[in-house]
């Protein structure tokens, strides 16, 4: 089921997609101020999170990657969802925010890599970059890091952006989610709005940056 793929109401979306456990859904919340629901356990659940606003859909899918319990089959199954939901709905995305895990992102992708395998996170990040988009990049849990530059240097150069990672202030967002850090990314959410000349939306973001950032 593609949850709202077929409703009339709905023009514009922005999408929330990361691996499990990431703080995504905790990013949700601060964004839009709405509390999400949670599964028991990380990758337990292929329903997303939604709000709407007017015409304006707010979705945060469900987390991908391998949990530690839950069967592989399910894992493939939420992946495949989240590719067949946004290939259906690409028309109507104007944002997609790619949330990875800044204390974790590096040692994840250099193990995969060590068995000759795509990361997840790199597949999920190029596949994002495929469509016409917006796509930015929430490195959450940036609070517990801390080699800062150090990180988001070798994260860029991971998703294939050539360090320093402050030549790409307009897609990389450093965030810690459940400290409230997410003002700069809420206004890059912003200007995308604007730009669509929906300043009739601006109301749904709930952060306080009203700064204008290169898209």
């Amino acid at each position: 089921m593609l949850y709202f793929s077929n409703s009339k109401k709905i023009k514009l979306e922005i999408i929330f997609v990361g691996r499990s456990n990431v703080g995504k859904s905790t990013l949700f919340s601060r964004l839009f101020g709405k509390e999400v629901k949670k599964g028991k356990r990380p990758g337990t659940t292929i329903k997303p999170n939604t709000l709407v606003y007017k015409d304006l859909l707010v979705t945060d899918l469900p987390g991908y990657g391998y949990i530690h319990g839950v069967r592989r089959d399910f894992n493939e199954r939420v992946k495949d969802f989240i590719v067949h939901y946004i290939e259906s709905n690409a028309e109507r995305i104007i944002c997609g925010i790619h949330v990875v895990d800044g204390k974790s992102f590096l040692e994840i992708v250099e193990r995969w890599e060590s068995r000759g395998e795509i990361p997840i996170d790199i597949e999920m990040y190029d596949f994002l970059n495929e469509f016409d988009f917006q796509v930015f990049l929430a490195v959450n849990k940036m609070d517990k890091v801390e080699k800062k530059d150090y990180t988001l240097n070798a994260i860029s150069e991971k998703l294939g952006m050539i360090p320093p990672w402050t030549n790409w202030k307009h897609r990389i967002f450093p965030v810690s989610a459940k400290k409230g850090e997410v003002d700069a990314l809420g206004g890059a959410i912003r200007n995308v709005l604007v730009q669509k000349k929906r300043h009739d939306l601006l109301p749904v973001l709930k952060t306080k940056s009203t700064r204008k950032i290169k898209l």
